[in-house]
């Protein structure tokens, strides 16, 4: 909010900013498009991925989307009433209670393997959308002026000195995700770190993503990585980890 209360008073901007009552809330996993049926009804289907829709459930003010941060099929409930929030909680439990649904925390593996970024880990202030595959999202070539344009253009006409990349890491299966960043380097020499780790199930494998210097980002290069439980070769791969059509997510 500050931000854009900044670029309102340097724009000279008439407008009002505040923040809304929003609160949000994830359903997420097999069978949360099943339990949102029962909340909403049939025409819950109709919401195809990354759109969104307004709903009043009992008098709750909400919007749905049909995102998520776990790559899973899974739906993001905008609250727009802070005052029914534990109306609107336990409605959700009860429909669920069938299904096994429980409360709990965003699932890493699975944002991991559906190559999802996590802001302060895989991205933060000093990174560019060049360097982890965004630049489809910006666009450049039109008389429309935005906050770091110029920056941007400098940027895409150099060339970037890094590249994000998935990782698969040779050794036993991780305990828990890693809380630092990991040391890559390559005949004695860094050349990049490992962002969010874990080990998949579902793949039986290490996986990773990594900002590397952009000469080793090739599909195959192989490198050292530093953990806390010592070093090892790492490879890298193609990301997504799995269903890179995002099928699952689609469904």
């Amino acid at each position: 909010m500050l931000w854009a209360q900044g670029v309102a008073v340097n724009s000279g901007l008439d407008v009002q900013i505040r923040e809304p009552d929003v609160s949000p809330l994830q359903l997420q996993g097999p069978t949360s498009g099943e339990i949102m049926i029962k909340l909403f009804g049939e025409d819950i289907k109709e919401l195809k991925y990354y759109w969104l829709r307004e709903y009043n459930l009992d008098g709750i003010p909400l919007v749905v989307s049909r995102t998520g941060w776990s790559s899973e099929l899974g739906y993001e409930i905008y609250l727009r009433d802070g005052s029914k929030g534990n109306e609107l909680y336990e409605k959700i439990m009860l429909a669920g209670k069938d299904h096994g649904l429980q409360p709990g925390h965003t699932s890493s593996i699975r944002r991991i393997e559906g190559g999802m970024l996590s802001y302060h880990a895989d991205a933060d202030i000093n990174t560019n959308p060049f360097e982890i595959g965004l630049d489809r999202l910006v666009s450049l070539d039109n008389d429309i002026n935005f906050i770091g344009k110029e920056a941007l253009k400098k940027i895409k006409q150099n060339g970037i000195a890094r590249k994000q990349v998935g990782i698969e890491i040779d050794c036993e299966p991780l305990k828990e995700p890693n809380t630092t960043f990991w040391k890559l380097s390559k005949d004695n020499m860094e050349i990049g770190k490992i962002t969010s780790a874990v080990y998949s199930p579902r793949l039986k494998k290490n996986i990773a993503l990594a900002m590397v210097s952009v000469e080793q980002s090739e599909l195959g290069n192989k490198f050292k990585v530093t953990t806390n439980k010592g070093t090892f070769v790492c490879t890298v791969v193609e990301k997504p980890f799995y269903d890179p059509k995002k099928k699952i997510a689609n469904s």
